[in-house]
């Protein structure tokens, strides 16, 4: 194999797997913070999570274009939060909270308080 195309696949290689660390650490990062949920691509992440009474919940958007943390039973509801806002709320009391945007309906999370 002729030395300039192994440079170009050592090169590819090598690009590949640091893209591939930095989203392996990237994704790691957010699955260990608890009680943070992440709005991005029009999602909560995760979609679902656990948490103790008394925990309070941060959620973050990535998004370039604003959203709404809002409690189904009308609990708790955030101002539209653009990108790279927060809102928190603190879960006291055991139970199932529904969770979706007010702008976009279809963003879905659940939260169950222990």
């Amino acid at each position: 194999m002729p030395i300039r195309t192994l440079r170009r696949v050592s090169c590819v290689l090598f690009l590949g797997a640091r893209l591939f660390a930095a989203a392996a650490g990237s994704s790691v990062a957010c699955a260990q913070t608890p009680g943070a949920v992440v709005i991005k691509n029009f999602m909560f992440t995760p979609m679902a999570m656990t948490v103790k009474a008394g925990s309070t919940v941060t959620w973050k958007n990535l998004d370039g274009e604003p959203h709404t943390v809002v409690n189904d039973a009308g609990l708790f509801r955030s101002a539209a939060l653009d990108q790279n806002e927060t809102y928190q709320f603190k879960f006291d009391k055991p139970g199932v909270y529904k969770v979706f945007c007010g702008i976009h309906p279809t963003m879905k999370e659940t939260i169950t308080v222990e």
